[in-house]
This record gives C-alpha cells, sequence and structure tokens, in this order.
C-alpha cells in the first residue's frame, strides 16, 4: 500500500522537495538537537536520531519516511536499524514517545512525589500488535495511523492543511516525546551480562 502512487509523481515530487527545502534550511539547528538526515531520495528520507545528553551520545532512533502519494496521503514512517535500514520489530526498538498525563497546577516536585507513588500516568505512542510485528507511531499526521482499522474515523484529509504530517513535524514528535527526554544512562548488572539503556527524564516528558 506504501508504495502505490495515485497522484501525478512529479506533484508528490514536488513537495517532497518542498518538505526537504524546509527542513534544509534549519538543518544545522536541527543537527545541534541530534536529528541527522543521511539520505534523501524522492520518495524517502532516511533519518537517525541521538540523544545528545548522556555522553557518549547513543544513536536511540532511526526511521524512513516514504512519501508515495503525498499529499493525497501522509507520509509513511517506519523505524529501521540506523545501519542497515533495515525495518525492526517492536522488540529490538530502544526508544519510547511517551506522553505524561495534564495535571493542572502541579509544580516538578509534586509531579516527582506523585511519581514516587505511581500517580504519574505515561502513555507510549509508539504502538504494535506484538513484540514481533513492526511498531508505528500513533498520531495524526502518519500514514500508518490513518490506515489503522481504529482510526476509520479520523479521515487524513481533516489534517492535511494543518502542518501535521509534514516532515518537520513528524520529526519534532518524535524527537519531543522520544529523544529529548532522555538524559542519562541507566546500567543494569544481570547474573554475568551488564545491560545499558539510555532513560528519560519524567520531568522531560511533554504532556
Amino acid at each position: 500500500m506504501s508504495d502505490l502512487q495515485t497522484v501525478d509523481p512529479e506533484v508528490s515530487r514536488a513537495k517532497f522537495e518542498r518538505e526537504l527545502a524546509n527542513y534544509r534550511n534549519m538543518e544545522s539547528t536541527y543537527r545541534k538537537r541530534g536529528w541527522i538526515l543521511l539520505d534523501a531520495e524522492f520518495p524517502e528520507i532516511f533519518v537517525v536520531f541521538a540523544a545528545t545528553k548522556p555522553r557518549p551520545p547513543p544513536i536511540v532512533a532511526a526511521i524512513v519516511l516514504n512519501f508515495t502519494d503525498y499529499d493525497l496521503r501522509p507520509p509513511s514512517v517506519i523505524f529501521v536499524d540506523p545501519f542497515t535500514r533495515e525495518p525492526i520489530p517492536a522488540k529490538l526498538l530502544q526508544v519510547q514517545m511517551l506522553r505524561r498525563a495534564a495535571i493542572p497546577g502541579a509544580t516538578p516536585e509534586t509531579i516527582l512525589a506523585l511519581a514516587q507513588q505511581g500517580g504519574v500516568q505515561l502513555a507510549n505512542m509508539i504502538q504494535s500488535n506484538s513484540p514481533d510485528d513492526r511498531p508505528f507511531i500513533c498520531l495524526p499526521g502518519i500514514r500508518e495511523y490513518h490506515d489503522n482499522p481504529a482510526h476509520t474515523g479520523d479521515s487524513w484529509l481533516m489534517h492535511r492543511s494543518s502542518g501535521e504530517g509534514s516532515l518537520v513535524f513528524i520529526l519534532e514528535k518524535i524527537w519531543e516525546h522520544g529523544v529529548k527526554p532522555i538524559e542519562h544512562y541507566q546500567v543494569q548488572v544481570q547474573v554475568q551480562v551488564p545491560a545499558v539503556s539510555a532513560l528519560p527524564s519524567l520531568l522531560a516528558v511533554p504532556e
């Protein structure tokens, strides 16, 4: 379905180039955030995300955006291996896109106190049917969201003119909810094999 081009290819290509140009205009700023655009050739753009706060900075996610049939349909977003560019299953994904439930009027100290009591709800915007399936981002403006039968009442055409589904919008959401909150490593020493993971800061998780 992702490779079916029904729109005039030159129209989709022109809009792809516009999205890419918008990104290039701010590329130095995005690189400081840890966004690294490695390849862009219609219809695909390959981007790697690094968390910039831990030292050494880890690569925490890589995606391929596919702009086939854009913008009659939104871009497809597939998580891939950063070195092979092959799609990865949910069980190998190293990043979450967390959203914190709003707590009106709460100070950071209150939020941390509630978190210690299990009173802060976090939702992961990355979904999958099973650990072996491909993960997808449950967010309007992304093809896998609108193709999901659970979202048939939320047509892409209702979002197309809003800016959702643009290249920078999608990268911004992945960074804001998945990469930016990562501030340090956690080292777990198991029986014989140490495990290292990059962890988000609760207060840096957006609502």
